[in-house]
């Protein structure tokens, strides 16, 4: 496995190592790796012949271009990760410095998200999305493959909005490359696999359980045909222990818009998403899961 720091690196390795190649599968990542990344690197691996995986924590993602605690507190492990890495199958590491990655500060152009990055996540991290759809957009141009190689990115569906402003980037920018989103990795607790996980003291994280359950229940009320007690969901989080809640909503998948008021009032008929965010002590915790109607 190849560990490179510069894009030179990344571009020589990439040149190296797909002669004879057919399809290159990246994985984008802030490190701090868990099993959810190593599912994502196992299927880029079963789906083609070169993974690349890159880690950077990207400043322009958070508060204040990074001058904020979430980002200096957000876990730094290259040599547990790369060690994580290499038994997962990857094939070269990208893990440049911020310097490397803007060598002329903060960018001046970036990547609008438009009202799909203000919304929900966006809501409550203004310019989030603009941040992470110009991180990858930069990763996209830096590791795509040349000549007729099949190119191919993975991401984590606990990120649900994350997936659907860059299929939506990709689709309205051009960009030749195949978005497969990944099933979320939850632990034996049904807590969504994340990496701000380590940052929950063990009472914190006993805490932080209600926000699958609440999700599941709410899955299993619209595959059984009921009405969904929106409002109910959100005052058992409002009012658990510990919790804070951020927002509950359901949306469509692919554009995220709110499902309308007159459509809960019945059981729903299209499939949906519950996507939410609530607050357990530091930490700031996502998760959504798939609604399916009865058949």
């Amino acid at each position: 496995m190849h560990l490179t720091h510069s894009i030179a690196q990344l571009r020589a390795a990439i040149r190296e190592a797909s002669a004879g190649k057919t399809s290159l599968g990246l994985v984008p990542t802030m490190g701090a790796l868990h099993d959810g990344h190593a599912s994502l690197v196992n299927q880029a691996r079963s789906e083609n012949d070169l993974v690349v995986v890159s880690i950077f924590v990207n400043p322009l993602q958070f508060e204040n271009l990074g001058d904020c605690d979430d980002f200096r507190n957000y876990p730094r492990q290259l040599s547990e990760d790369v060690a994580l890495l290499e038994e997962a199958g990857a094939d070269i590491v990208f893990a440049p410095t911020e310097q490397e990655m803007y060598p002329h500060g903060t960018p001046l152009l970036w990547v609008r998200s438009g009202t799909m990055g203000e919304r929900l996540e966006g809501a409550s991290r203004p310019g989030h999305f603009d941040g992470v759809a110009t991180v990858v957009a930069k990763l996209f141009h830096l590791t795509r493959p040349d000549g007729a190689l099949a190119f191919r990115a993975y991401f984590g569906q606990k990120d649900a909005q994350q997936v659907a402003v860059i299929k939506r980037m990709v689709a309205d920018l051009n960009f030749p490359v195949e978005i497969r989103p990944v099933p979320i990795i939850r632990a034996s607790d049904g807590l969504a696999e994340s990496s701000r996980n380590q940052r929950l003291a063990p009472e914190e994280r006993t805490h932080a359980l209600v926000l699958s359950q609440v999700l599941h229940r709410l899955r299993d009320e619209v595959a059984s045909g009921e009405v969904i007690d929106l409002e109910g969901a959100r005052e058992e989080l409002r009012s658990s222990t510990g919790v804070t809640l951020d927002h509950l909503e359901i949306v469509d998948p692919a554009s995220l818009e709110p499902v309308s008021e007159s459509t809960l009032r019945e059981p729903l008929r299209s499939p949906a998403l519950v996507v939410a965010a609530i607050h357990v002590g530091p930490v700031r915790l996502i998760d959504n899961m798939e609604l399916r109607p009865q058949s």
